[in-house]
């Protein structure tokens, strides 16, 4: 340990964190968390305590230590997960898997939703909350919450009241006893929980209680009350959340971003855009956004696009175009910052759109071939830093047609940031379009036909097996089907395709 790092360790905070250990190019090697950051460093550091082979070559390559406060270890847990998937550290092997984050998946939209965890996030309408990388104090705090905040993890209900429904921990849709509305409401006290807003939730909490108080009615307010309290007690033994209070300039991928681009401040809100297609079929769009550096899943949006065909440089207008319409600027937040996958046509596309609009948001593109950040020197509104570009060990590799194309290290922090929001936008998007794909392959040629609803079909393809079959059937076969009416319209769709 050299003698700067020795003269760091002095310094470091008794408080929760993240914290970063660098090698002597100063590249981040591996990222962990603590509930006390002061007594978790050192310890890399103690000769007399007994370590495996791979923390002993971790320890014998650590020139440097940063770290982050939060407010709790539950705020540390996510940053920890999104950091470690953000700057893939060579000693965080084992948590490099995408396999090893678990999320809370909550159903909202369902006529009795369920409270479950899973792997993999799908685009299923459904609410999800993490990452977490460890499963086991997740389980043990949704075992804490469900006694405040019941809940069903039925995905198919039983026919009566299961044992979970007795002991008061499930709403019980499988009764006659349930109340939808009553159900979902305190889902929505577990979702302000899930997200961090404690405070929030906890005020809510308390104006509940007092109007309950004022309407005298007390043994509902000493519901809350108790709710309140279990609440607050919670505190110093759950460890998760995905809301992130930190100091930007500890972020070295934003601090970097705003010196080397020229902004004012860190940006805050960051939205990546990425267009997918097959042959220019199902062709759609992605928004994802990061807030302080961290996936806000919450905040992503889709766009199935209107411009038909192959044509990435026109489906990015128009996804730009329509994200900043009026109607979408008063309900989403403007972000910061624009980053758009791919290089000059499609950033020029994208400030073609903004430029219609009458914004100034600062543009830029991530061209994937060698994952250079694209500028327009005239419209992105942002101007080099060249002594950082010089810190960061870049240079410019193009001057031509009004923009500039940095090449940066992939070693460094901001390249690592962008290529994990590209990097999400892409599978975003292909994760839409897939979903677009399978539902049109399923699509059977009667579903186009006027007045030939799913009930037609069923009953179609019961008795003639295929579309093949009902093309080769007389109308009277048809007709004695679904009538008269119908396989007339049938059979003339039909004789028609062919």
């Amino acid at each position: 340990m050299n003698k700067a790092l020795e003269k760091k360790l002095e310094t470091i905070p008794s408080d929760p964190g993240v914290y970063f250990h660098k090698n002597s190019n100063g590249e981040i090697i591996y990222v962990g968390k603590a509930a006390v950051l002061k007594n978790r460093i050192r310890q890399y550091f103690h000769k007399s305590r007994v370590r495996d082979a791979k923390t002993d070559a971790l320890v014998s390559e650590i020139a440097d230590t940063d770290w982050i406060i939060v407010a709790d270890e539950v705020e540390a847990l996510f940053l920890e997960a999104e950091m470690i998937r953000r700057y893939q550290p060579q000693y965080n092997i084992l948590l490099r898997d995408d396999k090893s984050v678990a999320y809370v998946r909550i159903d909202s939209k369902s006529r009795a939703p369920s409270v479950t965890i899973t792997r993999r996030p799908l685009d299923d309408k459904a609410d999800y909350y993490g990452p977490f990388l460890q499963t086991l104090p997740l389980r043990r705090s949704l075992k804490y919450l469900r006694k405040i905040f019941p809940y069903s993890t039925h995905h198919t209900l039983p026919n009566r009241g299961c044992l979970q429904y007795h002991l008061g921990l499930c709403p019980g849709p499988e009764t006659e006893n349930y109340s939808e509305k009553d159900y979902k409401d305190n889902l929505k006290k577990l979702s302000l929980y899930l997200k961090g807003q404690r405070v929030a939730l906890i005020t809510q909490l308390e104006q509940e209680m007092n109007l309950a108080a004022d309407n005298k009615a007390y043994e509902e307010a000493a519901k809350k009350r108790n709710t309140i309290t279990a609440l607050k007690s919670l505190r110093a033994r759950i460890i998760f959340s995905d809301r992130e209070n930190l100091d930007l300039s500890n972020d070295h991928a934003l601090f970097d971003f705003a010196t080397l681009l020229g902004l004012a401040t860190p940006p805050k809100r960051i939205e990546g855009y990425d267009i997918s297609h097959m042959s220019g079929t199902d062709t759609v769009a992605s928004m994802v956004v990061f807030t302080n550096g961290i996936a806000d899943k919450g905040a992503y949006r889709k766009f199935k696009m209107r411009i038909p065909g192959n044509d990435d440089f026109a489906h990015m207008e128009e996804v730009i175009a329509r994200r900043l319409k009026k109607s979408s600027q008063k309900t989403w937040q403007l972000p910061d910052i624009f980053l758009i996958d791919g290089g000059k046509g499609q950033l020029a596309a994208a400030l073609k759109a903004r430029n219609a609009a009458g914004l100034t948001i600062p543009m830029i593109g991530l061209a994937k071939k060698y994952e250079e950040i694209v500028l327009h020197t005239k419209k992105s509104y942002v101007s080099v830093n060249l002594e950082k570009l010089h810190q960061l060990q870049g240079y410019i590799t193009d001057t031509s047609d009004d923009f500039q194309v940095l090449d940066l290290p992939n070693t460094a922090h901001l390249i690592k940031l962008l290529q994990r929001i590209r990097d999400e936008s892409h599978r975003f998007a292909v994760s839409y379009h897939s979903t677009l794909k399978i539902s049109r392959q399923r699509e059977s040629q009667l579903d186009t036909i006027p007045g030939i609803g799913p009930i037609t079909k069923r009953t179609l393809l019961k008795k003639f097996g295929s579309l093949a079959g009902i093309a080769n059937a007389t109308l009277d076969e048809i007709a004695s089907a679904v009538g008269s009416k119908k396989a007339h319209l049938i059979m003339s769709y039909i004789k028609k395709e062919e």
